[in-house]
């Protein structure tokens, strides 16, 4: 098997400057897999926050099943992930830094299971979200550049 993204946080990479990334389980129903088998899902509003030693995710909004009936899931609940207690405490000790966020930044399927990756990520000044458009608009105008020259 492989990799099957179903969906990216652009946004986060806009919002916040990513330093590390990990990979987390979720615990999800029935109703909420074949909605992320459809790819209906939606990370934009979406956050991560440790509780009680455990590390939950807010606002992801998984929509519902059109085929389930009264036992389909509520979009938006709080969903536990599932990570290594050494994983854990490393999240605990950045999010204790000033500035620092966990962010979901993309949902996939790995070897028919669901995954999360986690982004620990520090929020971006105004400044700098126009560094990183000047940038990218740069690096699209030379690859067209380059495109260009071999015609």
């Amino acid at each position: 098997m492989g990799i099957k993204i179903i969906a990216t946080n652009k946004k986060a990479y806009h919002d916040f400057f990513i330093t590390e990334t990990f990979e987390a389980g979720l615990v999800l129903q029935g109703t909420e897999v074949k909605s992320l088998r459809l790819g209906k899902v939606n990370l934009k509003e979406a956050f991560c926050r440790i509780i009680g030693g455990e590390v939950f995710i807010n606002n992801m909004n998984i929509s519902t099943y059109e085929q389930g009936n009264r036992e389909n899931h509520e979009p938006t609940r709080m969903r536990k992930l599932l990570l290594h207690h050494a994983e854990i405490d490393k999240l605990i000790r950045f999010t204790e830094q000033k500035g620092c966020s966990l962010i979901p930044t993309k949902i996939y399927f790995k070897n028919s299971l669901a995954k999360l990756e986690i982004g620990v990520g520090k929020g971006k000044k105004l400044h700098d979200k126009r560094q990183t458009l000047k940038q990218k608009e740069a690096n699209r105008e030379m690859a067209k550049a380059i495109k260009d020259s071999f015609r």
